[in-house]
């Protein structure tokens, strides 16, 4: 039987876009019949973590999946050593895991790497030394030795063959797709005030969910709330995602203390994926002012959940979202500070006034017709176009 080792250590993380796509993409890989035995790679070894990892993969009883726990918490010691003996030991056909190859792999085992973007190499500077510097040390060996990449959009692909002279046939575009966990919650019955005291949230918000790094731009969405506060008095903004996570951006408590939106500003941590479409279903609107993405998954949830959706103008948001996003202009200043474009200053407050397109609404207007609809339904199509880049190069 051919073996496929996947290297999974995101999963369980409480991260958001990255993590997400490996846990469904693993899961929906699992549920497929094939010839090859699947080796999930982590650095964990607690039981009660494996089991609860078991439980969130549907693995407990799968005959062909093994969890293999490997020495090595330190990113440097799992890239440079665990990872590279481990494949050198176990004829390992197939090798997936996202951004960093180990420093070592045999010949004999071909390498797929996911690309989710490469903001580090745009934006070196909002991210931390020592990431710049395994960024620096293994990205370029990752683009050289993997035998496919796999970015979520064109533009990805674009930047990844511009920026590092990748020869284009060995990049292939998945676009990610919304979890099967999300809409599975959307069809079924949800108790919306519930999860409203759970996590605290106000009665009127705008919405922005996803890693609280800087890059994701929310002091620019504040400043632009705080000029228009005052014209919507009943309206607060609430910021889903994990303010310990990696790189958190200071200036978003700056911006809050400087604008005294203390009171209007909520962080309701980590959303339990149970949990996200019902927080979706109370927004009025979803904002998403990142400068840059690879994708933008959170716009294809706020899609599905219909309601308005407003985004930074940007190649990746403009190829998900289409014409089904009011967008607005981002630029980037000296000092890390975000600011709009003077004429588009007043988006906010017109959110209510003249609405969004919404694909939901817009059905048979033809709007969500030039959306993808294998990036707002089935995520089959993209776990079947993933495991066939590299069974059909090597095998078939």
């Amino acid at each position: 039987m051919k073996i496929i080792a996947i290297d999974i250590r995101l999963i369980g993380r409480r991260r958001t876009g990255d993590e997400a796509v490996f846990l469904n993409l693993v899961r929906e890989l699992l549920l497929l019949e094939t010839e090859y035995e699947y080796w999930l790679l982590t650095d964990r070894k607690e039981p009660r973590f494996l089991s609860e990892l078991q439980s969130l993969l549907g693995i407990r009883d799968h005959h062909a999946v093994r969890v293999v726990s490997l020495w090595g918490r330190n990113r440097f010691f799992w890239n440079l050593v665990s990872v590279p003996l481990f494949l050198f030991r176990r004829h390992v056909d197939i090798f997936h895991t996202q951004y960093i190859l180990p420093a070592f792999v045999p010949s004999r085992t071909w390498v797929v790497s996911h690309i989710h973007d490469i903001s580090f190499r745009v934006f070196p500077e909002l991210i931390s030394f020592s990431d710049r510097q395994l960024l620096a040390l293994f990205i370029p060996h990752t683009m050289k030795r993997a035998d496919m990449l796999i970015a979520p959009s064109s533009f990805t692909r674009e930047e990844i063959i511009s920026r590092y002279g990748v020869d284009e046939s060995k990049i292939a575009v998945v676009p990610n797709a919304v979890s099967v966990d999300f809409k599975t919650s959307l069809r079924g019955p949800l108790d919306l005030e519930a999860v409203r005291k759970k996590y605290h949230l106000p009665r009127r918000f705008l919405l922005s969910v996803g890693t609280l790094q800087p890059r994701k731009n929310l002091p620019l969405f504040l400043r632009a709330f705080a000029k228009i506060e005052g014209k919507l008095p009943e309206m607060s903004v609430v910021i889903a995602g994990n303010r310990k996570g990696h790189h958190f951006d200071m200036e978003i408590d700056r911006t809050i203390a400087e604008n005294h939106l203390e009171k209007k500003v909520f962080f309701p941590g980590f959303i339990e994926q149970g949990d996200l479409a019902a927080v979706y279903l109370l927004a009025s609107a979803f904002v998403f002012p990142s400068r840059y993405e690879g994708f933008g998954i959170p716009l294809l949830e706020a899609f599905l959940a219909g309601i308005p959706v407003g985004a930074s103008d940007i190649p990746a948001l403009r190829e998900v979202g289409t014409n089904s996003v009011r967008y607005f202009t981002a630029m980037w200043f000296a000092q890390r500070r975000w600011w709009l474009t003077g004429g588009d200053i007043e988006i906010l407050p017109r959110l209510n006034r003249r609405g969004f397109f919404c694909p939901t609404r817009l059905h048979h207007g033809g709007a969500q017709r030039r959306l993808r609809r294998d990036w707002l339904f089935p995520l089959t199509p993209c776990k079947q176009r993933t495991i066939f880049v590299p069974t059909t190069a090597r095998f078939l």
